[in-house]
């Protein structure tokens, strides 16, 4: 069996969806003749927004995972401003104050210009070194570096370099085209220090990979990649239990968004679109139930007390992936949305994919014409609207409204289309790339 090393700062007991890519890949490559070895960070050293010890559970026992100390920037930034570190771990900035101290916007601007690329350097000298003699102690066929953090492949890089192995960059997100870059206080020579890096291990690397084709089109026009490949993200089959669903709520008509949602993700048409249904139909009023798990930004949910609906909405915490599933599955229907940020038509949040397995319609928030549009045209398994598209998401939102009130079944996804995001599938065509880099 050949054998890759995977390195990948984010893997359980770390949570939230980063993880699940490389989670998955490691499950299924040795279905594929590839036996993987794992580099990543030690838990008690790891600076991570979310924890879910239960994925564990799913890496394969035959897996070795070696884990290494980091040197960890956000403990300084949390001490800096005199905050626990758990309180500075945050996902595109939905933890952050919308006011800032002085203190703070100095600790912003430190995490910015000191900390290049990204606040998780700090394990990229441990990880080296430990990388460097699991190399030496057996040969690997392939590597692979997953990111963000995008200081991971500085490591890919250096074993490319020492050891000349294959090497395959994940880029799960862009790395300078990132929807909150520019929200970071960068000075120029830092930006270009960055922009430096990146077209380093784009170029440097063997082949890219990610997760949509419009990540792919940006990547293009930062560096000369040697071979590209989208491999999206997609759904475990495995992950979603064979039971019934759970009952529902008689009388409730609900709407949950499950995952991180940041205030540049808001979507002032849908909040628009509901106070309008409720405030023409008392029955819809009385029946709506919408649900937000996970990390939310509190501008959207002022936007929804704003317009009269904050009795109607309930944030729920960060929960386990067993447990976001079954909040999913409660659902009439599931939001979707990217950020409103340039060039966001290539952004496909991975909830999507897991939304679409369990059946139920999604509303999505993006531009119509990116590739969540296309994907949920192409499966059948809902429809995307602009984030100002007041009509537009009302009328959406009404006819699954009246199917619910009648008792009707959600349509069904097209399986044939769907079972390409399969992890398994996803992780075949992995595997290939592997196989033909070799």
């Amino acid at each position: 069996m050949k054998r890759a090393l995977l390195i990948s700062y984010y893997f359980p007991p770390s949570g939230g969806p980063g993880v699940q890519r490389a989670l998955k890949f490691v499950k299924y490559l040795p279905d594929f003749g590839w036996q993987p070895t794992v580099l990543t960070v030690a838990p008690e050293h790891a600076a991570y927004p979310d924890l879910d010890p239960t994925l564990a559970e799913e890496v394969p026992p035959s897996v070795r995972v070696v884990r290494t100390r980091s040197w960890d920037p956000y403990a300084v930034y949390a001490r800096f401003q005199g905050k626990a570190k758990d309180e500075t771990v945050g996902v595109g900035f939905v933890k952050e104050g919308a006011a800032e101290s002085q203190k703070q916007r100095l600790a912003r601007w430190m995490r910015a210009n000191v900390f290049l690329p990204d606040a998780r350097v700090g394990w990229v000298p441990f990880a080296r070194r430990a990388a460097r003699k699991l190399v030496q102690e057996q040969a690997f066929d392939a590597i692979l570096t997953s990111g963000p953090p995008h200081s991971t492949h500085l490591i890919g890089r250096s074993l490319k370099r020492r050891f000349g192995v294959p090497w395959v960059v994940d880029m799960r997100d862009p790395w300078t085209d990132i929807s909150y870059y520019q929200d970071l206080p960068h000075t120029a020579p830092a930006r270009r220090f960055d922009a430096r890096l990146e077209r380093s291990v784009l170029s440097k690397a063997d082949a890219v990979i990610s997760v949509s084709d419009g990540v792919g089109r940006g990547l293009h026009t930062r560096a000369a990649i040697r071979r590209y490949e989208t491999i999206p993200n997609g759904y475990d089959p495995a992950d979603i239990p064979d039971v019934a669903a759970p009952p529902r709520a008689e009388g409730r008509f609900v709407i949950a968004h499950v995952g991180t949602l940041s205030g540049q993700q808001h979507a002032p048409g849908l909040a628009r679109a509901l106070a309008r249904l409720a405030a023409a139909d008392p029955a819809f009023r009385a029946s709506l139930d919408v649900r937000f798990v996970g990390h939310v930004d509190g501008t959207i949910l002022a936007a929804f007390r704003d317009a009269g609906l904050g009795d109607a909405v309930t944030a729920f915490p960060y929960v386990p992936h067993a447990d976001a599933i079954a909040h999913m599955r409660a659902a009439d229907l599931l939001m979707v949305a990217v950020q409103r940020v340039e060039h966001n038509e290539g952004v496909t949040p991975a909830k999507m994919f897991e939304y679409l397995s369990l059946g139920i319609p999604v509303l999505g928030l993006a531009p119509p014409d990116g590739d969540l549009g296309r994907i949920l045209r192409e499966t059948g398994g809902g429809s995307t609207f602009d984030h100002e598209d007041t009509d537009g998401i009302a009328a959406f939102i009404t006819q699954h409204a009246t199917r619910v009130a009648r008792g009707d079944p959600a349509p069904r996804p097209d399986a044939t289309a769907l079972r390409a995001y399969d992890r398994r599938v996803l992780t075949e065509r992995l595997a290939a790339l592997f196989d033909a880099l070799l």
